[in-house]
C-alpha cells in the first residue's frame, strides 16, 4: 500500500446553482397537496375498537404475531387491512357503493396531479410489475415494438411471456465506466422506418447512472409515426417534483410511465406507479391499461404499500426545501470529488453521451480509475468496515443514490473514501461490459425450447435460453435467443465471483454452467 499522506476529502459548500430552497416565483404547493386520503382512512379505521375475523391471519394484534410485530411494529400491523374494507376502498359503511370515489382513488389523482399525468395507478410488485403491465398494453397494441436493448430485466420477462417481438434499438455504451445509457431520436427514428410494423416504443430513461434522454423529442418522433412512447422511468420517480430536478417523462410526452416510487420518492420497497400522458395516444390506452393492471394487480393488495405511496407523494411534493438539501449534499460530494487527486467525478462522461440531455443531481458517479482500487473492492470495504452501502459498483466505478428528501452524511462519506486502502500498482479491472451477441432465436422461441446446462468451458458459441443481468443493475447481458460469447461468460462469471456479485436468472449462482436451449 502507498503510505504517502494526502489530504483528506472534505465537504464544500453547495453551488450557488443549487439552492436548498426552491427559487423565487416557483409555483405554490397546491393546498390538496398536503392530503393524504388513503393514509388517513386506514389510520381513522386502526382506532376502531374491531374484533377482526377476517384475513390477514393475525389481525392486527401484535400478540398473534409477535415476531411481525417485532419486524414492522405494531403500527404497521393495525393498519394492515383487507382490500373493499368499508371506510377505506368505500367512503360509507356500505359494502359496495357504485360510482362513489374512494380514498384511494382520491390519492391516485393527487398522485397524477402531483406528476403531471392524466391518471395514475399504485401498484404493489414494483416496477418490474409496472413494466408486465406495460409489455403487455404493447403485446396489444401489436406484435412488434421498438425497444432499448438496455432494458431492465422485466421487460424482456414481459416480451417473452406475451410474444412481443422486439426491433433492438442500442443505447450508448460507457465501456469504461461499464455504464449503459439511452437512445436517441435519430436512432428511434430510423428503427420505426426500417420496422414499419412496429405499434410502440417502448425505452428507458433516466440510465442508471443518470442520463436523462431527449423524451420529448422521441415522443415526437414516436407520434409522427403513428405509435405511442412508453417509458421505464424507475430511477426517475423524483423527476419533477422540484425546480433542480429534470422534468418527468409524462410531462415530455410520453404516453405510458413506469415509475418505481420506492427508488427515488421514498415510498417502501415494491410500491410503485403507472402514469398515463395526455394527447390522443394516451387516451387511447386508458381503458386497456386499466384492464391490464387489473389482472396484474395482487387481488390482496397491501395497504401498507398503497399509503406508503401516498405519503411518499405528499412528502416529496409539499417539502421542496428538502429536495433541495439532498441535491445540494450530493454537489458537496461531487464539488470534493473533483477536488481530489485520487478519485474523479464521473458526471461530465455521462453528460458527454450523445444521447444525454441531462444528468439526475440524485445520482453521483465517482470514477475510481487510477485511485489504486477498484469499484468494486471500494463497494466491498465501505460495506464491511464502514457500514456504507452504495447503490452500485463496476470495476472502474461506484455509484450513490441520494434519496430526494434524504440529506446526507457528507463527511462520514467522505472521509470513508479516503480510509480506502490504495495499491501502488493499479489493480487490474476486468471487461466492464461485454458487446451483446448474435440474435439466434426470438425471445420466446428460446424461452420455452427444451433447455439443458452446459458447463462454462462449453457454452461459448450456444443459444442462451436464460436473460442473465448483472444485479444491480439488472440490464440484462445476455436475452434468450442470444449466442453466448466467450466475453460475456468471462464477465458474468467474474461478476458473480465479486464480493457484491449476483446474477439474475443464473441457472447457476456461481455460472459454472449455462442454461442453454437443447
Amino acid at each position: 500500500m502507498l503510505d504517502t499522506p494526502r489530504p483528506p476529502l472534505t465537504a464544500v459548500p453547495a453551488t450557488p446553482a443549487v439552492p436548498a430552497t426552491p427559487p423565487a416565483g416557483a409555483p405554490a404547493v397546491p393546498a390538496r397537496q398536503f392530503e393524504t386520503p388513503y393514509v388517513d382512512a386506514v389510520r381513522a379505521l386502526a382506532t376502531e375498537p374491531w374484533q377482526r375475523l377476517h384475513v390477514p391471519a393475525h389481525h392486527g394484534a401484535p400478540e398473534n404475531a409477535p415476531g411481525i410485530a417485532d419486524l414492522v411494529g405494531a403500527g404497521a400491523m393495525s393498519i394492515d387491512f383487507p382490500v373493499l374494507f368499508s371506510g377505506v376502498d368505500q367512503r360509507s359503511w356500505r359494502l359496495t357503493a357504485p360510482g362513489r370515489a374512494t380514498p384511494l382513488m382520491r390519492a391516485q389523482e393527487l398522485a397524477a396531479e402531483a406528476w403531471g399525468a392524466s391518471r395514475t395507478w399504485f401498484i404493489t410488485n414494483g416496477a418490474s410489475g409496472g413494466n408486465h403491465v406495460a409489455t403487455t398494453v404493447a403485446r396489444a397494441l401489436g406484435t412488434e415494438t421498438v425497444l432499448q436493448r438496455s432494458v431492465h430485466s422485466s421487460v424482456i420477462d414481459g416480451a417473452t411471456h406475451v410474444g412481443l417481438e422486439p426491433h433492438f434499438v442500442h443505447g450508448s455504451v460507457d465501456t469504461g465506466l461499464g455504464a449503459s445509457h439511452g437512445v436517441t431520436a435519430a436512432q428511434v427514428a430510423r428503427a420505426l422506418a426500417e420496422h414499419p410494423g412496429s405499434a410502440s416504443v417502448y425505452l428507458v430513461s433516466p440510465s442508471y447512472f443518470g442520463a436523462v434522454a431527449d423524451i420529448a423529442a422521441i415522443a415526437r418522433v414516436a407520434h409522427d409515426h403513428g405509435v405511442p412512447l412508453i417509458v421505464d422511468e424507475a430511477w426517475g420517480s423524483h423527476f419533477g417534483t422540484h425546480p433542480s430536478l429534470p422534468v418527468n417523462a409524462v410531462r415530455l410526452g410520453a404516453d405510458l410511465v413506469i415509475s418505481s416510487t420506492h427508488k427515488g420518492a421514498g415510498s417502501l420497497t415494491q410500491s410503485a406507479m403507472l402514469q398515463l400522458g395526455h394527447g390522443p395516444h394516451a387516451a387511447a390506452l386508458a381503458s386497456l391499461v386499466e384492464r391490464v393492471v387489473r389482472s396484474f394487480q395482487s387481488t390482496s393488495t397491501s395497504a401498507l404499500l398503497l399509503a406508503s405511496i401516498d405519503e411518499a407523494r405528499k412528502h416529496l411534493v409539499t417539502r421542496p426545501e428538502l429536495v433541495g438539501r439532498a441535491i445540494a449534499s450530493a454537489e458537496r460530494i461531487r464539488a470534493a470529488i473533483r477536488a481530489d487527486r485520487r478519485y474523479r467525478d464521473a458526471t461530465p462522461d455521462v453528460l458527454a453521451r450523445p444521447d444525454a440531455v441531462a444528468h439526475d443531481p440524485l445520482k453521483v458517479a465517482i470514477d475510481t480509475r487510477g485511485a489504486g482500487i477498484t469499484g468494486g473492492e471500494a463497494h466491498f470495504l465501505l460495506m464491511r468496515d464502514h457500514r456504507i452501502t452504495c447503490e452500485l459498483s463496476t470495476p472502474a466505478a461506484l455509484l450513490s443514490l441520494i434519496g430526494a428528501t434524504a440529506e446526507v452524511d457528507v463527511a462520514r462519506f467522505l472521509a470513508a473514501l479516503q480510509a480506502l486502502p490504495e495499491a501502488a500498482v493499479e489493480p487490474e479491472r476486468p471487461i466492464a461490459m461485454p458487446a451483446p451477441g448474435a440474435r439466434a432465436m426470438g425471445l420466446g422461441e428460446a424461452f420455452f425450447s427444451a433447455v439443458e446446462l452446459a458447463p462454462a468451458a462449453d457454452a461459448a458459441g450456444r443459444v442462451s435460453a436464460d436473460a442473465l443481468a448483472a444485479y444491480p443493475p439488472g440490464v440484462p447481458n445476455v436475452l434468450p435467443g442470444e449466442v453466448l460469447s466467450v466475453e460475456a461468460i468471462a464477465f458474468l462469471r467474474a461478476t458473480a465471483a465479486s464480493p457484491a456479485g449476483y446474477v439474475r436468472g443464473a441457472a447457476d449462482p456461481a455460472l459454472d454452467a449455462f442454461r442453454v436451449v437443447a
